[in-house]
């Protein structure tokens, strides 16, 4: 008969032990984790507070306001044309495209309205700025899930307009080019076929995203399914561009509502998807940066001739009014409702970003799932900053 030794005993004792340790923590309460503000996870400054159940998300929060700018009220101390130094910067990657629908309130109240070449310049600009935002989306969402390759070749090909941006405005990443009934100056000699050169180019970069990451089974493994927004709950939470055309919702304010922008000049689609989730939010953007070319293209094909600049005074007064104007931003709905008093700066106005309604589903969507798929769908979201804390 064996005999049970003194080591044998306290071993088996120990080991006895660390089991019910283990069983006293696994039977704890949730631990909190604070997920930023400083983290790579969540693109910039924000904070995600979250209760977790082991790995699974049973509670989450997002604390916005670590970096905010003040730019509604920095408003009330700036005349008209000074606004767009302030806006351009709020969704600093598509920049040109924040200072258009402020504009277009301004001259709204004042009655004024942009000669047709500029309205075109204007929307080939815009999309321009779609492109420099999107593409480097298109490439980060790979880092997210450990891909490294495709975001040096999004640097790579968005420099490309950027360069373009830069040579028609004179800023690569603040234009400051919008002015009330026009445009700062017009474009310089070659530019129309060096857009065309580089339209062609980020078609080219949209296949090779698509050869690197839509047919790749662990992205695809960690998107599918992932996220899942229906298009009811994304409506009640205020999503919008690509984030609730993703789950189903054919909606985009650039063909559905009436603008004096170039839109309705050319021909393209509006891309949705069923699914919902942050497979579907990816390709949507995809499909979206390829109609973009498309249509800078035929606007460029198309350009009229003419002045870039409407008649006003030297001196921006705008009469007492209100105005509301949005337009289909590269992250969203960007709105401005502009309150005059007849002064030469704004009285009050509201600034309506796309990824502060956009992040606000982050509470409904973080629930139940594991903290890997967290940083999975804060990039699907896709948003900045500084376009939250305006």
């Amino acid at each position: 008969m064996a005999v049970v030794t003194e080591f044998q005993k306290a071993a088996y004792v120990a080991g006895q032990a660390a089991d019910a340790r283990v069983n006293v923590e696994i039977e704890a309460e949730g631990m909190t984790l604070n997920i930023g503000p400083q983290h790579p996870a969540t693109h910039g400054t924000l904070r995600i507070v979250v209760r977790l159940d082991g790995e699974q998300v049973v509670w989450a929060e997002p604390v916005c306001g670590y970096m905010h700018r003040g730019y509604e009220k920095l408003t009330e101390v700036r005349t008209y044309p000074q606004v767009t130094t302030l806006v351009n910067r709020i969704d600093w990657l598509g920049s040109f495209a924040n200072e258009v629908p402020f504009i277009l309130a301004a001259e709204k109240l004042m009655d004024v309205e942009a000669p047709p070449r500029a309205q075109w310049i204007r929307t080939a600009l815009f999309e321009l700025g779609r492109l420099a935002n999107i593409t480097l989306f298109l490439g980060d969402m790979g880092v997210q899930l450990g891909a490294l390759t495709p975001v040096f070749y999004a640097f790579r090909d968005r420099e490309h307009v950027l360069n373009l941006i830069e040579a028609a405005t004179g800023g690569r990443f603040h234009p400051n080019y919008d002015r009330i009934g026009g445009l700062k100056e017009d474009l310089p000699k070659g530019w129309v076929t060096e857009v065309k050169s580089a339209m062609s180019r980020i078609r080219t970069f949209c296949d090779e995203m698509e050869d690197l990451l839509v047919g790749n089974e662990i992205f695809e493994t960690r998107t599918r399914g992932i996220g899942l927004v229906p298009a009811a709950v994304g409506l009640e939470y205020g999503l919008s561009g690509a984030n609730i055309r993703a789950s189903g919702v054919d909606w985009d304010i650039r063909r559905d509502e009436d603008s004096p922008l170039a839109w309705k000049h050319c021909d393209w689609k509006v891309w949705t998807h069923p699914d919902g989730d942050c497979f579907a939010r990816y390709w949507v953007r995809l499909q979206e940066v390829r109609e973009a070319t498309k249509i800078v293209e035929q606007l460029l094909d198309g350009l009229p001739s003419g002045p870039i600049q409407a008649k006003v005074p030297r001196i921006i007064k705008v009469p007492a009014g209100e105005a509301w104007v949005h337009t289909d931003n590269p992250l969203g709905e960007m709105g401005y409702y502009v309150v005059s008093k007849g002064g030469l700066g704004p009285f009050r106005t509201k600034i309506r970003t796309p990824s502060f309604s956009n992040i606000s589903i982050l509470p409904w969507l973080l629930r139940g799932v594991y903290v890997p798929d967290v940083i999975t769908i804060l990039a699907s979201l896709y948003f900045i900053l500084g376009d939250i804390d305006r």
